[in-house]
């Protein structure tokens, strides 16, 4: 397996636990004020993380490289930034709102680029 596969898989795994906690805390607290940060945290590292990971695991020439790590890295990066900073504006933190916003642009730069990374033929 490709070591992207393995870094986006065990990425995949620490955003699942992030978000199972979240949600547990939520449930015991009955405060559900944070659920968009949950759902992304569980969506969008969780899930989408480990598609990449599998797409990767099944196209190994598409893993080669290192537009595929950058890819990981600012994904990643914007997944991790905007869950925090969602979690706390929705807490009541309006301040982090910016914050909030250029995350969510990082992140998409990581799907655009994984997109581009899809729809470009692999190198022999």
């Amino acid at each position: 397996m490709p070591k992207i596969s393995e870094y986006y898989f065990r990425t995949a795994i620490i955003f699942l636990i992030a978000g199972i906690a979240l949600g547990l805390h939520m449930s015991i607290s009955g405060n559900h004020t944070v659920i968009g940060a949950h759902a992304h945290i569980n969506l969008l590292g969780w899930v989408t993380s480990a598609l990449f990971g599998g797409y990767f695991a099944l196209n190994p020439a598409k893993a080669a490289g290192r537009l595929p790590m950058i890819q990981y890295g600012i994904y990643v990066l914007g997944v991790a930034i905007m869950g925090v900073s969602l979690y706390l504006l929705l807490a009541g933190n309006p301040a982090v709102e910016p914050v909030v916003a250029a995350s969510s642009l990082v992140t998409f730069l990581g799907v655009l680029i994984f997109a581009w990374i899809v729809f470009t033929p692999a190198r022999p």
